[in-house]
């Protein structure tokens, strides 16, 4: 979908051509001068209680006068802030009947809109009209293509029109990969997608296979892997945007492109949606193709361990014991908690780079699902200041996330009598003992773990990847470059965190 920002008074909104306009109208008009189709509408709409007040209320108009656009919605939209934008913009995409509409117009002219309310603009007309395409050719025929963003003064908007459609590249990216099937998203295939990402400016990739990530000591990685005849990858990128000399954030995505459960398996009841659990991995390669829009001044580090989990006869066993990269010992109890074998050994390979900040993103456990749900996801952070920095980006990005602790006791069901430590530990506070068992391998890392089993995706009617935590990801990458935070610098010790932070 093409995207454009435009200068237009309320007047020239009006004369728009295009198919149909979704107008916002925010609850104070004070200060837009009487006068002029759209402004007549609004008045005589209100007067006549045809668009009632409050937030997201709609009125749809066909062929109103003074209008070039055969469709006119109008939708309230409270106080203008980036929440309200998105509510309201959501709504009225939902009334707005979109067959036919090649061309909209997104009329934001009768409000002081912010950079942030742009971009939540753009954002949700974005969500609200994507569709899967991949192998679903009948949906290929995409009707909406071409979007104008209608302001005061475009110059104003531009930075927030500038995020918001580079977010809208790297969501789209992100849902794009996480809803294939996973017979169209192997391993292999993933590492050919991050390739490509590789040729954009600023970004480099290298896709290690089998022989590689066994020479680099990587047994908790490779055990998962066994199971499946795909073979696995593990995909390095690297997005230059600073000198050389300033420390890279590193960031870790889950990449199980299908999971079974392994010899643990799950049971069939919604399996199909296991392709879903490179969702982190999604949420990496997204987050690179806004960086490669966007180009903010900062140096990233994308690392994806990817592989199946599958129960043929060369599967690990429940009991095995296996040797990760760090030298630590892992007895595997349960096959099922294999997202965490995996990432152990990105995160030891994460401290190589000397980086400003760790963080993983994963699909690790329904414990966290039961505990947040949908809306926000877990946040595990050995660092307050690293915490409160993706709490903020989350906040600003409308992406929520809520701290969960990380106190020294949850670790001791992880105690095993044949090994290092065990993969799991019992079902109570199952998200929190799962971050503790990744903590093992962040040694001084400044790192942070996002648990995103309740956001990555939806089931039921709406059933399909969100795309999510791309725009956290990025916000935060933003707001380290804007501070220039990501200068060399020594990391803090790991430290313990004891209560849970609100977002």
């Amino acid at each position: 979908m093409d995207f454009e920002l435009k200068s237009l008074s309320p007047a020239q909104a009006a004369q728009l051509s295009a198919d149909a306009l979704l107008v916002l109208v925010p609850d104070d008009l004070t200060g837009q001068a009487a006068g002029g189709p759209l402004l007549q509408l609004v008045a005589s709409a209100s007067q006549q209680g045809d668009l009632e007040s409050g937030l997201a209320k709609q009125l749809a108009c066909y062929r109103p006068a003074g209008f070039k656009a055969v469709r006119v919605v109008l939708v309230r939209a409270g106080d203008g802030s980036a929440a309200s934008v998105r509510k309201a913009v959501g709504a009225g995409i939902a009334s707005l009947k979109l067959p036919g509409v090649k061309k909209l117009g997104l009329v934001l002219s009768l409000m002081s809109a912010s950079s942030d309310a742009v971009r939540a603009a753009v954002q949700t007309c974005a969500d609200a009209t994507y569709t899967y395409t991949t192998t679903k050719p009948s949906a290929k025929a995409r009707t909406l293509q071409q979007v104008v963003v209608g302001v005061t003064d475009a110059a104003v908007a531009r930075a927030g029109f500038d995020i918001g459609t580079a977010l809208v590249t790297g969501v789209e990216f992100a849902k794009e990969w996480a809803n294939r099937p996973a017979n169209h998203a192997t391993p292999t295939m993933l590492g050919e997608a991050a390739r490509k990402l590789g040729r954009k400016p600023g970004i480099k990739t290298e896709v290690l296979g089998p022989r590689q990530v066994e020479a680099l000591g990587m047994g908790s990685f490779m055990a998962v892997a066994r199971g499946s005849a795909e073979p696995l990858r593990f995909i390095v990128m690297h997005y230059s945007g600073a000198p050389k000399g300033s420390a890279p954030v590193v960031l870790v995505g889950k990449g199980i492109t299908f999971d079974t459960g392994g010899i643990s398996i799950k049971p069939a009841a919604e399996m199909d949606e296991m392709k879903f659990d490179m969702g982190g991995a999604a949420s990496v390669l997204g987050t690179f193709a806004a960086l490669a829009e966007l180009k903010p001044a900062i140096n990233v580090v994308g690392l994806i361990p990817s592989c199946e989990n599958m129960p043929d006869g060369m599967a690990v066993k429940p009991g095995d014991v296996v040797t990760s990269m760090s030298g630590q010992t892992i007895e595997i109890l349960n096959t099922d908690a294999e997202g965490r074998l995996i990432l152990c050994d990105a995160l030891t390979y994460a401290a190589r780079f000397k980086p400003h900040s760790v963080i993983d993103i994963a699909t690790l456990t329904g414990a966290c699902v039961i505990a947040l749900g949908g809306i926000r996801s877990g946040l595990f952070s050995t660092r307050d200041d690293l915490a409160q920095a993706l709490q903020s980006a989350g906040e600003t990005a409308q992406d929520l996330c809520w701290r969960m602790p990380l106190d020294d006791e949850y670790a001791e069901g992880l105690k095993s009598n044949f090994a290092d430590m065990g993969n799991v530990a019992g079902r109570a506070g199952g998200a929190i003992t799962a971050a503790k068992f990744l903590q093992k391998f962040t040694g001084e890392l400044a790192w942070a773990h996002l648990d995103i089993a309740g956001t990555a995706w939806k089931s039921g009617a709406a059933k399909g990847s969100t795309g999510r935590p791309v725009p956290l990801l990025l916000q935060y990458l933003i707001d380290q470059a804007a501070a220039g935070a990501t200068k060399a610098r020594p990391t803090a010790k790991a430290g313990k965190s004891t209560r849970s932070r609100k977002a």
